[in-house]
């Protein structure tokens, strides 16, 4: 076991440290009332060992943003373990991994594992999670590549990343400029991603402008959303003719929900459908 006891830790609101351990509390919560969605030991031991108070996450997540996030884990989930059918010894790069646990889910004993953050997140992961032979971290930068190096990479071994949460943070032609030395250097590679819409940007800014008259949060702190993505047909592929949209749907429609789920979460369901606020986007590297 590689969990780390962590007692009287402080977290201040709004802080790098305290969105990590939103997307920890909603799937080790969660995963204990709906295993059927995501089964996630690894956040339930690491949230048990965890001396901090995290349950005014209930209030600032709601149920239907925690089950966004199981579901979003657990669309990746999928397509991961799709592509190790095929290379069942790959590499898997986890961009901007904060406290994820996705390696625990999905380890056969095979792959290498690398999980990518900036140094402070990287520094607070270890508190949480250790190394181990095949689960390394690289405390760098996404838009930093030299991180490319880092990472091993076999073309007939295959590679995947794991990009969640990610990067409608970033401007356009930042993720573009990534995407495109990646598929360069990566040929055959695939990457998931979630993605947002810009009726989904205006929400969550009217939310913040909120938080912040409310005194929850500083206006210096907060992380805007920039970068929207409409069809991802229409965005991606014009980058290079090195990128293909090998997939891309709405998470809800290839996730069960429970018809015992909070009526608000049910509701909050319907509309990202039918307004398509967020998807979740397959991207292949030709070779």
């Amino acid at each position: 076991m590689n969990t780390k006891k962590i007692e009287g830790t402080q977290i201040e609101y709004g802080s790098v440290q305290y969105t990590m351990l939103g997307p920890l509390w909603a799937r080790a919560s969660y995963t204990q009332k709906y295993p059927e969605l995501l089964d996630d030991k690894k956040a339930v031991e690491i949230y048990n060992n965890v001396d901090i108070d995290l349950s005014e996450y209930e209030d600032y997540l709601q149920e239907w943003r925690a089950l966004g996030l199981m579901m979003r884990a657990k669309c990746f989930d999928i397509a991961l373990k799709k592509y190790m059918e095929k290379y069942p010894e790959v590499t898997v790069v986890n961009l901007g991994c904060g406290l994820d646990t996705t390696f625990f889910r999905v380890d056969n004993g095979r792959i290498k594992w690398f999980d990518l953050d900036l140094p402070n997140a990287i520094e607070f992961r270890n508190k949480f999670i250790s190394e181990s032979p095949r689960n390394k971290f690289i405390a760098k930068s996404i838009l930093d590549h030299s991180w490319f190096d880092d990472v091993e990479f076999n073309k007939e071994k295959g590679i995947f990343f794991i990009g969640g949460g990610f990067i409608y943070y970033f401007k356009e032609e930042e993720i573009k400029d990534l995407f495109i030395k990646m598929a360069h250097r990566f040929p055959k590679g695939q990457i998931i991603i979630d993605t947002i819409s810009k009726i989904a940007i205006r929400i969550t800014e009217k939310r913040i402008k909120k938080y912040i008259k409310q005194g929850k949060l500083k206006s210096d702190e907060v992380p805007h959303w920039i970068f929207s993505v409409g069809n991802p047909k229409k965005v991606f592929p014009k980058w290079s003719n090195k990128i293909k949209v090998l997939d891309w749907h709405l998470g809800w429609d290839i996730v069960s929900q429970n018809p015992n789920w909070d009526k608000k979460t049910l509701k909050m369901i319907r509309l990202v459908k039918l307004f398509k606020t967020g998807k979740i986007v397959l991207l292949g590297f030709t070779d």
